[in-house]
């Protein structure tokens, strides 16, 4: 069982473990405040649409114990300049607005007095996480339908635990399948820049004794061609009312291979992660980070000086490329306007 337990609320602190030393070390911060848990989303020692969402909603509590404030409207008030801090950690996955404006939607409507609004903030994002642990195993369940008995599955980035803070999405259905003795293999991408495959997803895989092979990011094809894979499992950070949808860098790449030699492309995620404000993937603001993470590996630089990289950190898939989306209520599949309307 995967013991690494990547968000804890514990007494009015929120315990993150640091993704950005794994595997080499396991290190976890206390944190108290708000300022902390944002910074923590941005630099990457909490990552994963869901497990951002659940850490903005224990950043959303946190700030409200921080307030001081006698009156409702000035806690609201401040509330919200907790709220957009947060928001502001990373602009591309949609379960962190969710998880936002759900906390908020809480505090807006209780008309008690703001001690009663502290404890009931904090009541609903252990609840929110709670939810997040058991949309993981339903959509892990639904999506091991998908996984053949003895099929190789290629999966890019890292969606399990690590990345949720519950079961896993895309990993999640890696698990369950294995877990139901179908005898899977699985192909895990390195990642590029950051290595979230080579450093994580590997880690939850091994741990879990899932038969895997590491490739870098470019050897897939390679191993498509050959017919060594059977599907293309992935996770997601915000899907679009058409069914586009933004995921790590790379994933496009997977979706149009997959396509050309007819292997069957999944999107793993929680019905927090659909947007249905947007229509298409066009919509999507795509998060573009520092240029060190492509130059530098951890503090090591591995290019000449001063030379120009680009770090888009996704990208979208078109709803063209993508076989079924895999939620917590059901698997969806074309028309996907018409499966959000009977998923919600």
């Amino acid at each position: 069982m995967f013991d690494l337990v990547p968000l804890k609320w514990k007494e009015n602190r929120l315990i993150i473990l640091d993704q950005t030393k794994l595997p080499r070390e396991e290190v976890y911060l206390e944190v108290t405040e708000y300022q902390a848990v944002a910074s923590a989303i941005k630099r990457l020692a909490v990552r994963g649409a869901p497990a951002i969402g659940v850490a903005a909603a224990y950043g959303v509590a946190l700030g409200a114990l921080q307030i001081q404030a006698k009156t409702r409207a000035e806690f609201l008030a401040a509330l919200r300049k907790v709220i957009k801090t947060l928001e502001d950690s990373r602009p591309t996955a949609r379960n962190l607005f969710w998880a936002t404006e759900r906390m908020a939607r809480i505090a807006e409507e209780s008309e008690n007095d703001v001690g009663h609004i502290r404890k009931v903030l904090a009541e609903e994002a252990l609840k929110i996480h709670q939810e997040q642990i058991e949309s993981d195993k339903s959509l892990s369940r639904l999506g091991a339908t998908l996984i053949d008995e003895g099929a190789t599955v290629l999966t890019h980035c890292n969606a399990g635990a690590l990345a949720t803070a519950g079961y896993g999405t895309a990993i999640g259905v890696i698990k369950q399948a294995h877990s139901e003795g179908k005898r899977i293999k699985v192909f895990a991408t390195e990642t590029r820049p950051l290595l979230q495959g080579a450093r994580l997803t590997a880690c939850e895989l091994k741990e879990a004794g899932i038969p895997f092979t590491l490739i870098t990011d470019s050897m897939a094809g390679f191993f498509m061609q050959r017919g060594k894979i059977d599907a293309v499992v992935v996770g997601a950070d915000r899907i679009a009312r058409n069914g586009d949808t933004a995921n790590k860098i790379g994933t496009y790449t997977l979706a149009v291979l997959a396509k050309e030699h007819d292997i069957p492309f999944y999107v793993a995620a929680p019905m927090s992660t659909v947007d249905l404000s947007i229509t298409t993937g066009d919509e999507i603001t795509i998060e573009e980070r520092e240029p060190e993470e492509v130059t530098r590996f951890q503090g090591i630089c591995t290019t000449p000086e001063n030379i120009r990289a680009a770090n888009p950190a996704f990208d979208v898939t078109p709803r063209r490329y993508i076989s079924a989306i895999i939620t917590e209520k059901s698997i969806i599949k074309e028309p996907f306007e018409e499966g959000w309307e009977k998923a919600c």
